[in-house]
């Protein structure tokens, strides 16, 4: 039997495989001192050789982003965690056959635990993170550094104390502690796209350019899309000091170059244009432009009309050749005109698709507004003044919008600064519309949002709000809504089920002695173990979850043979029996588990016999 790792991946291990892959002769093997276990480390001397000719170092000039802490930023993003994610049944909904996550906790922690599971399966991610104005109340109250705190973090000063430049004001200092916290998260966010996979980040003045570079940076050039302009005010700011900011930025990053929105729906207005003055069967159509939008000096010809009347061509020359323009005229698609002077192209609307998304987004009735936010907000939590919700929510229409262009029905949703859920909301709304089962996973760190406010916290409030839409949607529309999923499983960010097992000679004493026996620590449930289980061994965590009760102890089938896992003690022969007769994939139990040793004896016999496929893994 295997013995499960228990932990979040190591970012920096993963790049040593995909270095060696690369580069075999820059992979040592080296002992680690406090596991004694081998390890594989880079050599950079030899890698360094291998790309000698292409390397940067010292004070050679280059172009680069950096900021203080820049390096230990990487590291956090890339550095494994001990965490688990606990369910939460009695604060979930339909707990036990929905697909929706909503997840508390911070959220680069989350996101880590997330990563080897959901690796290339989230289609969209979208994300309205704090934007630096100097009153956030997520993670921090205020991301903007004292001068001393920046000189000192930016190596502005020696060892002396001497200041060593002489611009002390540089507004850098207010961008530090903000890059430091959204650079891992981001990092870490991006291994989770699919590849045909979008994130989309809103963000306002404050920090759009250090945004836009670092997504630059982890995304790369190639990969920015757009940078959608969002009229989130309904009316101007007369008491701005300069301009009234009406427009808010979405940043628009692709996991792979070239990626393509899907097209929108056409409206009434999009075909205000397409008329049939002739009543030609094919419908209704427009004139199309047969001008060449750039100098085409070989399509300059002259066109003769049946009546023998020279049309020439235009300054640019034609759109099409010769050849083409006749094949118009015999399909009717090119016609001339009553008194044959001019020729016009019919571009039928039966012939067109969806409309390619514009990235100036200012019609408030299509995509909404802050203050629309809130009233929204405001008639699911009727008991509350606008004044106590979110100052600046986002409104569902702008999102359903996001939706639209970027996911299909069974795509996968990620909204790792959820706040007041959104998100949730609008997936809901799109499922209905187009019969869809999209998919949500909402994190969001948990917080209270002002002292003195009688509104819950926002974990609290994001889920009642999943709640109540969920409610509203299938009671106005109960006919469309009955296999809808408007439930989800709460699951909680704690620190690792297991106890600390790497323990050294002078950290055990006679007292502990036997305490260390078990691995497990003692206030975990079996649920809390199944789930860590789950995002190990790649279950995702909506998985179904089967249980069944032989000798009087509880097996869990997961994703109907993908895991089954039993971890209550005293196991016995029957159990071990009826576990390998189930065929599982992977099958999984507590190395304390066997109640004799006649059991354990006979555990790797019985799977041999019934089961020789299933991999065998304890904890």
């Amino acid at each position: 039997m295997d013995k499960l790792r228990m932990q979040s991946t190591n970012g920096v291990q993963e790049n040593i495989v995909k270095i060696q892959s690369l580069f075999p002769d820059c992979v040592t093997e080296t002992i680690d001192e406090r596991t004694g276990e081998l390890v594989r480390k880079v050599d950079f001397e030899k890698l360094q050789q291998n790309l000698s000719a292409v390397i940067i170092s010292g004070r050679e000039e280059r172009y680069q982003f950096t900021w203080p802490d820049k390096k230990k930023a990487i590291l956090l993003a890339n550095s494994p965690i001990n965490a688990a994610l606990r369910p939460c049944r009695e604060e979930s909904v339909d707990f036990d056959n929905t697909q929706n996550l909503y997840i508390e906790g911070d959220n680069l922690d989350v996101l880590k635990c997330l990563k080897e599971t959901y690796l290339h399966k989230v289609k969209m991610i979208y994300i309205d993170p704090p934007y630096n104005t100097g009153n956030d109340f997520v993670y921090e109250d205020d991301f903007a550094e004292s001068s001393a705190e920046y000189l000192a973090n930016s190596g502005q000063f020696d060892e002396q104390g001497n200041r060593l430049v002489t611009n002390t004001e540089s507004n850098g200092r207010f961008h530090t502690d903000w890059l430091n916290m959204i650079y891992p998260r981001l990092k870490v966010a991006r291994d989770l796209l699919t590849d045909d996979g979008v994130i989309f980040i809103s963000i306002d003045d404050n920090e759009y350019e250090t945004l836009t570079m670092l997504c630059n940076e982890i995304f790369g050039e190639t990969c920015f899309v757009t940078d959608i302009a969002w009229r989130s005010a309904d009316s101007s700011n007369n008491d701005a000091k300069q301009f009234s900011a009406d427009f808010n930025h979405t940043l628009v990053y692709s996991k792979k170059p070239f990626w393509q929105p899907y097209k929108l729906a056409r409206s009434e207005k999009n075909n205000e244009h397409y008329k049939n003055p002739d009543n030609d069967p094919r419908g209704p159509w427009f004139s199309g432009n047969l001008s060449s939008p750039h100098p085409r000096a070989n399509l300059t010809f002259d066109i003769v009309s049946p009546n023998g009347i020279v049309i020439h061509p235009p300054k640019n020359g034609w759109r099409w050749s010769k050849e083409k323009i006749d094949e118009f005229i015999a399909k009717k698609e090119i016609v001339f005109s009553d008194d044959q002077t001019r020729i016009i192209k019919k571009t039928f609307l039966a012939d067109q698709g969806g409309i390619v998304p514009s990235n100036i987004w200012c019609d408030l009735e299509e995509t909404g507004h802050n203050r629309n936010a809130k009233y929204e907000l405001k008639k699911l939590f009727p008991e509350f003044s606008t004044y106590q919700l979110f100052s600046t929510p986002k409104p569902t229409r702008l999102i359903n919008k996001i939706l639209r262009i970027s996911t299909k029905e069974d795509d996968i949703i990620l909204d790792f600064f959820s706040g007041s859920c959104t998100t949730a909301d609008s997936i809901f709304q799109v499922n209905v519309e187009d019969g869809g089962r999209r998919r949500f996973i909402m994190v969001q760190l948990q917080e209270r949002r002002n002292e003195g406010n009688d509104v819950p916290d926002i974990c609290s409030f994001g889920k009642e709000r999943i709640r109540r839409a969920g409610k509203k949607i299938k009671e106005e529309s109960p006919l469309t809504t009955q296999g809808l999923d408007t439930g989800f499983r709460v699951l909680k960010l704690d620190s690792s089920n297991m106890e600390n097992i790497y323990y050294t000679p002078k950290d055990i004493s006679q007292a502990n002695l036997f305490s260390l026996v078990d691995n497990v620590k003692p206030d975990r449930t079996a649920e809390d173990l199944l789930f860590q289980v789950m995002l190990e061994l790649g279950a995702t965590l909506d998985s179904k979850i089967a249980t069944e009760v032989v000798s009087g102890k509880t097996i869990y089938n997961v994703a109907d043979g993908y895991i089954v896992a039993c971890f209550d003690k005293d196991v016995t022969d029957e159990v071990v029996t009826t576990i390998a007769k189930m065929h599982p994939l992977y099958a999984v139990l507590r190395d304390t588990s066997m109640a004799t040793d006649s059991t354990a004896t006979n555990f790797e016999q019985l799977f041999k016999t019934y089961s020789p496929d299933t991999v065998t893994k304890i904890l």
